[in-house]
């Protein structure tokens, strides 16, 4: 494989990464990233809809008008989002039912239609493939920090599997009263509510800027 793909499948991770470079699909990244199994579930069934409509519309792009390429794309993502609702309902309705109007809603995800227009809609099939494919995994690695960083500190658990004992995800009374030795530590509620949500990915894109700022520092440094 020459540099060049394996570039377009590796952009997506951090370089380019859809949310945490591109500030893409920040609706669904903070509304499902509560539990990892959400977020996986949800980084699976984008990635699978960017992989698909990237190759479709590369292929198709020729016989597109230019005029009518939006609504053509639409069609092509909605297409695949039934697919993934129809398969998801069928053999994962826990899941479904958690994701609940997210499902439906990747058909608007601009992240996909943003592939779609930048990229699929001007180069060939194997590099759309992995832009696809990159970009779906850089969504995903988003969402699994998110996730992992909100279920542990908001639930306590880890994929539903609870890591510290006595720790009750039901008690969201407040903080433990130090006069009070029996009644069980509680998560930090905030972190699964929507300005948790705000406020982890706001460290994190923080954090993110802080280290490119500190690298572009060293390097004119350097010079």
């Amino acid at each position: 494989m020459s540099a060049r793909p394996l570039s377009e499948l590796t952009k997506g991770f951090m370089k380019s990464n859809p949310v945490f470079v591109l500030l893409l699909g920040l609706c669904p990244t903070l509304a499902v990233s509560t539990t990892v199994n959400d977020a996986i579930g949800m980084a699976l069934a984008a990635t699978f809809v960017l992989v698909c409509s990237n190759v479709i519309i590369s292929l198709t792009r020729d016989f597109i008008p230019d005029k009518v390429r939006i609504p053509c794309f639409i069609v092509v993502i909605a297409t695949f989002v039934t697919v993934v609702e129809l398969v998801m309902q069928a053999y994962l309705p826990p899941l479904y039912k958690s994701l609940g109007i997210f499902v439906p809603l990747i058909v608007v995800n601009c992240i996909i239609l943003g592939r779609a227009e930048a990229f699929a809609s001007k180069n060939t099939v194997l590099p759309s493939l992995l832009d696809g494919l990159g970009m779906g995994l850089g969504f995903g690695i988003a969402l699994l920090i998110l996730s992992t960083i909100r279920e542990v500190l908001g639930n306590g658990s880890f994929l539903g599997y609870r890591l510290i004992p006595g720790f009750d995800p039901n008690n969201f009374s407040g903080v433990k009263p130090a006069d009070m030795p029996n009644v069980p530590p509680t998560p930090a509620l905030i972190m699964i509510l929507a300005p948790g949500a705000f406020l982890c990915l706001g460290l994190i894109l923080g954090f993110i800027s802080w280290r490119r700022l500190r690298k572009s520092a060293a390097r004119e440094g350097a010079m």
